[in-house]
């Protein structure tokens, strides 16, 4: 067993953030359409839920769609659902051989009917799976997850005296079960591929404490090694939440 696979053995990450990005490049660079891109991203899912069961992490959360991607030119957002409905059927078969629980993150409910009733049937096959957890983020910010958050935190209570007593005692804690994320453990590490280096809005209250990894490599083209690589990463940093080394280390100083 090499080096890296040992660090990674070690320490591995229970939730695995994804930014997939580098479709449209990939794409370019082989002198094919954005949506052909999209396709064979789609592809890669199917080997990065096998990889993050095999390296022994929990869950894993896809940067699917944005709440921002509504932007994009309305050929390119119709192909993206389209994509989904057709695809995501087939691939629950093999879901449900890696035992995979489908889970989602965002407002599905702005999703075209059949993409959304592709997803439902999905997320409820899966249900009973326990081997690793597969979050899509669809129609997803983070922006809006905790302005949902702050809608439902006042939405909550019968009347005023309680919802001011809440407000006076709210924590992080407290807030988070506002927040739409049951099932979700907290991201240990975010990765992006296609080279950009920034979170675009994804997993802003998660992502914290969250160590960040930035790959060049396009999505389409991701591998186990590219995976790999970054959890030996992972690996190899010292996880301080607001600690010094020293305390860390179970060191004191009189």
């Amino acid at each position: 067993m090499s080096s890296s696979e040992d660090q990674i053995n070690q320490r591995v990450p229970q939730h695995v953030a994804i930014i997939m990005d580098g479709n449209g490049r990939w794409a370019k660079a082989q002198g094919l359409s954005r949506l052909e891109g999209h396709k064979q991203g789609a592809k890669r899912l199917r080997d990065v839920i096998r990889w993050a069961r095999d390296a022994g992490i929990k869950q894993v959360s896809l940067y699917a769609f944005s709440t921002e991607n509504w932007k994009r030119p309305k050929l390119e957002v119709a192909g993206l659902m389209t994509l989904m409905a057709t695809m995501l059927p087939l691939e629950v078969p093999k879901m449900m051989e890696e035992g995979a629980r489908l889970l989602t993150l965002g407002d599905t409910s702005k999703l075209p009917w059949l993409a959304r009733k592709a997803l439902q049937r999905a997320v409820k096959a899966t249900q009973g799976n326990t081997s690793v957890d597969v979050i899509l983020c669809l129609n997803y910010g983070g922006h809006q997850e905790i302005v949902e958050g702050i809608k439902t935190f006042c939405t909550t209570f019968s009347n005023e005296e309680e919802k001011q007593k809440a407000l006076a005692n709210l924590t992080d804690e407290s807030f988070y079960v506002f927040l739409g994320r049951k099932d979700v453990l907290p991201v240990d590490l975010l990765i992006r591929t296609g080279g950009e280096k920034r979170i675009s809005n994804f997993h802003l209250w998660d992502a914290a404490y969250a160590e960040l990894y930035f790959s060049d490599t396009n999505w389409p083209a991701y591998t186990e090694n590219d995976l790999k690589e970054a959890l030996a990463d992972f690996a190899s940093r010292e996880r301080r939440f607001g600690k010094t080394s020293e305390q860390i280390q179970g060191v004191t100083n009189e």
